[in-house]
């Protein structure tokens, strides 16, 4: 589908919709929602916000977590993408799980106000995560539970947006879980009890890697890369093939290793202070793959002294290595997505099979709901995204950073100048030492 005209009311700028808002304004907006769903049911109706390959898988996920979900609403930027979903979801699910009519189908840069304006409890944040702060937002503002991908946002800017929202959701007792799903994988949650427990003592080293071959390797080019119509506008394109631009994905260590990345702050109990990284585009130099990196390297300094080397890669032909390792004055525990154990006085390896995390996470969200006791992982996931901006931005620049400064001081904000489908150049891809530090 080609997207040329917007409708009235979507050209508006992202510093607009996400400003953070004052203390007073936050205490007036909150309502005691509590549990949302339907009056004397447990039904939960959700809205599907991003209809992509994991906002679908998301929904089914969901579904298949607890007993009476149903998805009612749907929206995403393109119409045959919100059709493709509608049609998976409809050979995936029973029909008592999926009501969605096509008058609550939406496209747009606006479908996500119109699925959060339908009769929904909650929601699922699956859109490119440039816009996940704009639609938190707007989704807590609206007094709906939350599911949401990783990462959640792309700048300081975002982030800070995303924490005001998780400070306000919590007000609000409205339930959030995100896309970090190794926090509910049970392998993971076991050797997490017996870090936290003193089991490796203090911790002072880690490793963290998201090192893979070709991005989804072995799946036809096509599948994935979507090659541009001469009817596409710049922002069409871009929007469509969102992994390879920074402004849309964060580059890969911040919506891939962001995984890891949380693993390493869950393990310490906290965010890194401190960060250098350096990176580069060796083999990724066709047009094609937007402005991206293929490889990172960043060293994070901890409060206590603690350093931890973060690498990541995307690069056909390689040696894989996504895993997480972590070494202490007792011992040392190491996870993948697949196994775990402690070696040291304290020796454990965990045995059964972990259920599937993927279902896992919107299992622990839907029973916190209904328990009225709702989780809210809004702000350690929101720390966990800026470690990885913070290595980026490192990264690009080729400058050390502190915590504070990023959170606090820098201006960098990647969003386009407006909402629209709009000619849109690419940014240069950075250059370490020129490119400069905002």
């Amino acid at each position: 589908m080609t997207t040329k005209k917007m409708e009235k009311g979507q050209g508006i700028s992202r510093r607009d919709f996400i400003k953070v808002s004052s203390t007073a304004s936050l205490a007036a907006m909150v309502s005691g929602t509590g549990v949302l769903f339907a009056a004397g049911s447990d039904r939960i109706r959700v809205g599907l916000i991003g209809c992509g390959g994991r906002g679908t898988g998301a929904a089914i996920d969901c579904v298949n977590s607890s007993p009476n979900i149903v998805i009612t609403a749907m929206g995403d930027l393109f119409k045959d993408r919100l059709d493709s979903s509608l049609k998976r979801l409809t050979e995936k699910l029973k029909k008592e799980n999926l009501t969605v009519s096509q008058d609550v189908c939406f496209a747009g840069f606006d479908a996500f106000k119109k699925v959060l304006a339908c009769d929904v409890d909650m929601v699922i944040l699956a859109a490119p995560p440039h816009f996940r702060p704009e639609h938190f937002k707007a989704a807590v503002e609206a007094n709906k539970h939350i599911f949401m991908e990783k990462p959640v946002a792309v700048d300081p800017l975002g982030i800070r947006s995303i924490i005001a929202s998780s400070k306000l959701a919590k007000q609000k007792k409205l339930g959030i879980v995100a896309g970090t799903q190794r926090r509910h994988q049970a392998h993971y949650v076991e050797i997490m009890k017996r870090i936290h427990k003193g089991d490796i003592g203090e911790i002072f080293a880690g490793q963290c890697y998201w090192n893979m071959g070709a991005l989804w390797e072995g799946r036809a080019w096509e599948n994935w890369y979507n090659r541009r119509s001469k009817e596409w506008s710049d922002m069409e394109w871009q929007c469509r093939n969102w992994l390879f631009f920074t402004w849309l994905s964060g580059d890969h260590i911040v919506e891939q290793h962001v995984h890891n990345l949380d693993v390493i702050n869950w393990a310490i109990g906290t965010h890194p202070i401190k960060c250098s990284g350096m990176g580069g585009r060796q083999v990724r130099t066709a047009p094609e793959y937007g402005n991206i990196f293929d490889h990172f390297a960043i060293e994070y300094e901890y409060p206590n002294g603690a350093r931890v080397m973060s690498m990541c890669r995307q690069t056909a032909g390689c040696t894989p290595n996504v895993s997480e390792r972590v070494i202490g004055t007792k011992g040392l525990a190491y996870a993948d997505g697949a196994n775990g154990y402690i070696q040291g006085a304290n020796a454990f390896k965990y045995e059964p099979e972990s259920p599937n995390p993927y279902v896992q996470e919107h299992t622990d969200l839907i029973k916190s709901i209904r328990k009225g006791n709702p989780l809210n992982e809004g702000k350690q996931v929101a720390e966990s995204t800026m470690t990885a901006i913070m290595g980026r931005m490192s990264a690009y620049t080729g400058r050390a950073l502190s915590w504070d400064w990023v959170m606090n001081a820098s201006k960098l904000d990647l969003s386009p100048p407006r909402y629209e489908m709009i000619e849109l150049p690419a940014r240069p891809v950075a250059v370490p030492g020129k490119t400069p530090l905002i």
